[in-house]
């Protein structure tokens, strides 16, 4: 079986290297740029993540690339403490979960590529064009610096993004992202070590956030290495903001600069970067079907969502591994591909749809609509149970309650190691 992948981010890598764990080794992966950075600041990868990475034998390498937090804590934009919650291994899952630079994460993907499939695995400079249909092979169409390239195989698989060709191909009048009003600032700095050193931190509400959690562990001087996302609101402008946009910190200081708290001083976290990027908050409606022929869509490209609970790439990661599964243990390609869509695509819908209410993080919108103010007493503002219920009900739709995730069987294929 021959399988092309557009796209070497988190997805497409982690579909090749889970493809080859299957017994499908036949498998080359494209990618649009012709040199592959590391790109991005933090993201989080959940204990569902983790898991489907430690089988694929790299648990260890992802330990050594970030922190494993130990508690999530949602505050108000007093700084008053709305709910907290141990995370990982201390909540009582099998796996952690790793705050990781995302450009860290797709080298390790990267080198694990070529280590097990060949160097030539990945090949850079071909950009997806279009997908051409056949009775029994599709055909993958890519510009390069030397021309077109035209590649024959049994199934292709879209990892290339929000902005996905293959997507486009298949509904060209969907129109670009939609974008809910919010920016997105998101930066790393190296700033006095907050709470435990360990803990993952929102503050605020639906009209203005931010998000911090650390990378590295405190140094000896006491000061970490801290991924944050200052959030605001503005339903009344344009979309100017774009991917990876450098923009300077005074204005986004600014706007948050009352919001010091005993445990951490916000502002002060934004003037300390190195660099802030500028991302609007956008994501995609839900498509109908993600396969036609032999290709199908997979992570951003079949599913992008906000980031409110922290799942886009884990995600990607649970995509990659299913659709291995299915193609290493369905005989007819056709129906491992509607396996694959028939587990994936109405999860990741329910996904995307619960982001677009806050997720998890609707107990901040909560706490703010009946209590703007502040609050004596958390008890006051929310039922005996609401803020646990709320909680759990987010895992459970992400796939990653820890009894579910615990005792479900392993997407591993039977009789591979």
């Amino acid at each position: 079986m021959t399988i092309v992948i557009a796209g070497a981010g988190i997805g497409g890598l982690t579909t090749a290297l889970s493809l080859h764990a299957a017994g499908i080794s036949d498998v080359t992966v494209y990618e649009r740029v012709s040199e592959l950075r590391p790109l991005g600041v933090g993201i989080n990868l959940l204990p569902h993540a983790v898991r489907e990475l430690t089988e694929l034998g790299l648990g260890d390498l992802v330990a050594t690339l970030g922190v494993a937090p130990s508690t999530l804590a949602y505050f108000n934009r007093h700084g008053q403490q709305i709910w907290t919650e141990p995370r990982g291994l201390e909540a009582g899952y099998r796996w952690p979960q790793v705050s990781v630079y995302r450009g860290r994460l797709q080298g390790m993907l990267l080198d694990a590529v070529r280590e097990r499939l060949g160097a030539d695995a990945v090949r850079t400079g071909h950009s997806l064009t279009a997908v051409e249909h056949g009775d029994h092979r599709d055909i993958a169409c890519f510009d390069t610096a030397d021309g077109p390239v035209r590649v024959e195989a049994d199934v292709i698989v879209g990892a290339d993004g929000i902005h996905s060709a293959l997507r486009r191909q298949r509904h060209p009048d969907e129109g670009p992202p939609k974008w809910n009003g919010l920016t997105l600032w998101r930066g790393t700095a190296r700033v006095p070590s907050y709470l435990d050193g360990r803990t993952m931190i929102m503050a605020g509400d639906g009209q203005q956030k931010f998000v911090a959690y650390p990378l590295s562990p405190p140094d000896p001087d006491g000061t970490a290495r801290v991924n944050f996302i200052a959030e605001r609101r503005d339903d009344g402008a344009q979309q100017t903001a774009d991917w990876n946009r450098a923009v300077d910190p005074g204005p986004i200081v600014e706007m948050f600069t009352g919001w010091r708290f005993d445990w951490l001083d916000v502002p002060a976290v934004i003037a300390a970067a190195e660099q802030i990027l500028e991302y609007p908050m956008v994501d995609r409606d839900p498509i109908d079907s993600w396969t036609h022929g032999r290709t199908t869509l997979l992570g951003d490209a079949a599913h992008p969502m906000y980031p409110n609970g922290s799942n886009g790439a884990s995600q990607a990661i649970l995509d990659a591994r299913t659709l291995a599964w299915h193609l290493a243990t369905t005989p007819d390609i056709a129906r491992a591909l509607a396996g694959y869509e028939a587990d994936r695509r109405p999860a990741t819908t329910a996904l995307v749809l619960s982001n677009r209410r806050q997720g998890p993080e609707q107990v901040m919108v909560l706490a703010h609509e009946r209590a703007p103010d502040g609050f004596a007493d958390i008890g006051d503002v929310f039922g005996p149970g609401e803020l646990a219920d709320i909680a759990a009900s987010y895992k459970r739709a992400a796939g990653f309650h820890p009894d579910a995730l615990n005792s479900r069987a392993s997407l591993t294929p039977p009789g591979r190691p």
